[in-house]
């Protein structure tokens, strides 16, 4: 008997990718197996498997993907200061390269004729699941349900999801959910009250941050240890990636650090409202550049300045895994080997201080920026170098 063709799903369980899952079935002659990636949300694995179950689902996959997510691409990220639009430290963004690798790995390994994602039509996500898709499997089909189907709205999804008896979860006013995304870098809250920019955002939307004025009124003071431009400890203790992460979300978060409130530019041209909270990472991009500040060279930093915004805005897009990012990383990376040593901070209120810096390196000499008279620095080419430079002027 000819076996049925294969769909693999990016599969969370929720009301959107379960709805996506029945469509699936109705729509298609094939058996979809459910893949979830474990990248540190919120998962209830029973929960997943049971409802997967209940669609007569025989392969479920969950793979932790937590220590991959951090090292390989969280880190990466970090060491290139990477900021979108001034605010936005790419919490979605960064998720969605591994999950369409990993994706396309389970695919290619039960043969799989195609794969799906729950993104909408409207959004970034479709853009960043598809290039990935292409880029490790170009010969497997794309299914975006969003894309082609009937329903057009979330009133038409909660109506599709009544008639076949899909669970429809509510936030904690008893309402239809907000749509979340979460990993173990951040939490992104969008739609109902967010869309309209002139409304502020209730408080109970935030998952993972207290709020400044409810933090405590002591502060917390932290250190975190550098080696070759990664964290690899906190306050003195080596920590895997992921337990690192984890262990700064806690102290961030307990300290109202982290809030963004944005209304970001689209990939595709539409303008979105939405609340970010990323408390270890706002703690990592504080501390790397502390770090870099007294590791390396004013040209390698400054080379660095010149191509965050770009390698930011190719994150974004959708473009991890394209030639010029793997070339700005080429330069994000230079001299990584420097950046070592340690960076203490205070964390009081929602803000960040630095309170010391600690390295072996000789980048910064303490010799050369003494007030102290000293033979370390000779003052005659000071002048040598303003006059070269007032001719400069005029060149």
């Amino acid at each position: 008997m000819k076996s049925k063709k294969k769909i693999v799903l990016a599969y969370s369980g929720g009301l959107d990718t379960s709805i996506i899952l029945k469509w699936l079935q109705e729509n298609y002659n094939a058996e979809v197996i459910c893949y979830t990636a474990d990248i540190g949300q919120k998962i209830n694995r029973r929960k997943i498997i049971s409802n997967a179950k209940k669609f007569g689902v025989k392969k479920i996959i969950i793979k932790d993907l937590k220590n991959v997510f951090v090292k390989d691409y969280i880190f990466p990220m970090i060491r290139a200061h990477a900021i979108y639009e001034g605010n936005y430290l790419l919490g979605t963004s960064i998720a969605r390269p591994l999950i369409a690798k990993d994706q396309i790995r389970i695919a290619k390994k039960y043969k799989a004729y195609a794969v799906s994602h729950g993104a909408t039509g409207k959004g970034n996500d479709q853009v960043r699941f598809e290039l990935g898709y292409h880029y490790f499997g170009p010969k497997i089909k794309i299914i975006a349900p969003w894309r082609i189907w009937k329903l057009k709205s979330r009133t038409d999804l909660i109506s599709y999801a009544k008639k076949n008896q899909i669970l429809i979860p509510k936030d904690k006013k008893g309402a239809s959910p907000f749509s979340v995304d979460d990993n173990l870098f951040h939490t992104s809250t969008e739609g109902k009250v967010l869309e309209n920019p002139k409304n502020s955002a209730p408080e109970f939307i935030f998952q993972r941050t207290i709020s400044p004025e409810k933090a405590p009124i002591k502060s917390t003071l932290i250190t975190i240890n550098f080696k070759n431009g990664d964290p690899i400890g906190v306050n003195g203790k080596k920590l895997p990636p992921a337990k690192l992460l984890e262990k700064l979300n806690e102290s961030a978060g307990k300290n109202g650090i982290g809030r963004v409130d944005l209304v970001e530019n689209r990939f595709l041209g539409i303008k979105s409202r939405g609340i970010y909270e990323t408390p270890g990472g706002t703690l990592l991009i504080h501390a790397h550049r502390a770090i870099e500040s007294v590791t390396l060279d004013k040209e390698t930093m400054h080379k660095k300045e010149n191509i965050m915004s770009r390698y930011a805005e190719l994150i974004y897009n959708g473009y991890w895994y394209s030639k010029e990012r793997f070339r700005l990383q080429k330069i994000v990376d230079l001299k990584k080997n420097k950046v070592n040593g340690s960076v203490k901070l205070k964390l009081y209120k929602g803000n960040i201080t630095i309170v010391s810096r600690q390295t072996k390196s000789s980048a910064y000499s303490l010799k050369k920026v003494s007030f102290e008279e000293n033979k370390t620095f000779n003052k005659f080419y000071v002048e040598r170098f303003i006059n070269f430079h007032k001719k400069k002027l005029r060149s």
